[in-house]
């Protein structure tokens, strides 16, 4: 009998998950043993490390592409039901958080990069679009992000009037517009290329500034100012 279908009981005490996390510490695990441990158990077939290892090796061994899985997906697997699969769901939520939260976040925003670093961790994993905001002090420090409209996976409604009026309570002077493109592809539409236009003109009559829209996708991100389809002023 192989160790994958032997009991973790039946492990030496030095190759459990558990007791190697204990006694290793947690950078001598492998991706496959920190998910069993998550798992808990596996099935009277198989050992809780060896449904893991079979659980990303349909994801090419990407805890990105991982992380992505929805509730159903992850029950498809034999030895993974209900409180198994949210268990997964939560600890890589948690993992995708603490990245998020590791970034160093620049509190004045000087250049695209600047805002895509600190804001694409939120479309991470999303397969329907949703439009953002980042409403900034003259001096381009930030004073609020938020998000005004949830979407479909090819289109989300944006509603300038919406942006603006948040946009004056917070007496932001400067904007920047941030949506994502599930698809991947980074080029923008005909239709975000007007609704960019149609804000950055009502922009000019309430004197407030669009810095910069920014298309994001896994691909990386467009930025409407560096390609030169916003005049900054």
């Amino acid at each position: 009998m192989t160790q994958d279908h032997m009991s973790i009981k039946a492990w030496s005490e030095e190759d459990r998950p558990r007791e190697k996390l204990a006694s290793k510490g947690r950078a001598a695990l492998s991706n496959s043993e920190l998910i069993a441990i998550l798992l808990g158990s596996g099935s009277k077939d198989e050992t809780a490390v060896s449904l893991a290892q079979r659980l990303l090796s349909t994801v090419h061994n990407d805890l990105n592409s991982l992380g992505k899985l929805e509730l159903q997906e992850f029950m498809t697997f034999k030895g993974i039901g209900p409180a198994k699969a949210l268990t997964l769901i939560a600890g890589l939520e948690l993992g995708r958080r603490r990245k998020a939260e590791s970034i160093d976040r620049k509190p004045i925003i000087q250049s695209s990069n600047d805002v895509y670093q600190r804001i694409f961790q939120k479309f991470e994993d999303l397969k329907h679009e949703e439009f953002w905001v980042i409403f900034l002090k003259n001096n381009g420090s930030i004073i609020k992000e938020e998000c005004i409209s949830r979407g479909g996976v090819n289109a989300t409604i944006v509603d300038p009037r919406i942006i603006f009026q948040k946009a004056v309570q917070l007496l932001a002077v400067k904007i920047i517009l941030i949506h994502n493109h599930p698809s991947g592809s980074l080029k923008p539409s005909s239709s975000d290329i007007r609704l960019t236009e149609k804000i950055c003109n009502a922009g000019k009559v309430l004197d407030i500034t669009v810095n910069d829209h920014l298309i994001v996708s896994e691909e990386g991100y467009y930025s409407f100012m560096d390609e030169g389809l916003i005049q900054y002023y």
